[in-house]
């Protein structure tokens, strides 16, 4: 039997649709630097393990993203391990509510308050590029963004919601749920099922989501590892 793309999420997204976004070879990939942290190996095989901890780079980290919790490459050192929550969008997106505020498109002119938020709202890995990934939107008051949500990985005919991040003064107004549908419901008019990632223990984000229509998959392991 085939396994799910998403079982491996970032495999699928890096010999996949964002293949142009990797380095590597077919033993192990990295993503490109400006857009994150992850990478991954072909398999738990020592060729594959070695390769994956030579595309660490000097004095940083690699996230590895997996269905089954990974090993520690050799010559690594292990920063961090967490579970995650693995969700999928079943059934339409939700429809927008009555007095939602104004949603806009982001770009190049908004890439350090977008950075910003992010390093405040901590939404997962940003880096300089990670803007680029597709279309991000956000919601702005008195020229100040308040909060904005995108998307990240993509595999066939689905697409990762992500960079969801709220300013905390600006939490409770709901702000997140109307990017989010947003960002939904253009996924879905691509033809894209959306999908997730929450930590495992985020018990407040994963009730927002399965009020939006995603349901559990699975859990998933993430990984951070550096050279030791």
């Amino acid at each position: 039997m085939t396994a799910h793309p998403l079982d491996r999420p970032v495999w699928s997204m890096l010999t996949g649709r964002q293949a142009h976004l990797a380095t590597g070879d077919a033993r192990a990939l990295r993503l490109d630097r400006g857009y994150g942290v992850f990478g991954v190996a072909a398999d738990t095989g020592a060729a594959a393990q070695e390769a994956l901890a030579a595309l660490i780079p000097p004095g940083e980290d690699l996230w590895i993203v997996e269905g089954d919790p990974w090993p520690l490459p050799p010559g690594t050192r292990e920063v961090k391990r967490a579970a995650l929550t693995q969700m999928v969008a079943e059934g339409p997106p939700p429809e927008p509510r009555p007095g939602e505020p104004a949603i806009v498109a982001l770009g190049d002119a908004d890439t350090a308050e977008m950075a910003t938020l992010a390093a405040h709202a901590q939404p997962g890995p940003w880096g300089p590029k990670t803007h680029l990934y597709g279309p991000f939107y956000g919601v702005r008051e008195q020229d100040r963004l308040l909060a904005m949500a995108g998307q990240r990985m993509l595999m066939p005919g689905m697409a990762e919601v992500s960079g969801v991040a709220t300013w905390a003064d600006c939490r409770g107004r709901g702000l997140a749920r109307t990017l989010i549908g947003h960002v939904m419901r253009q996924m879905v008019a691509r033809g894209e099922q959306p999908f997730l990632h929450s930590y495992a223990d985020n018990a407040g984000a994963i009730g927002l989501y399965e009020s939006l229509g995603f349901r559990i998959r699975r859990e998933v392991h993430v990984l951070a590892i550096v050279r030791a």
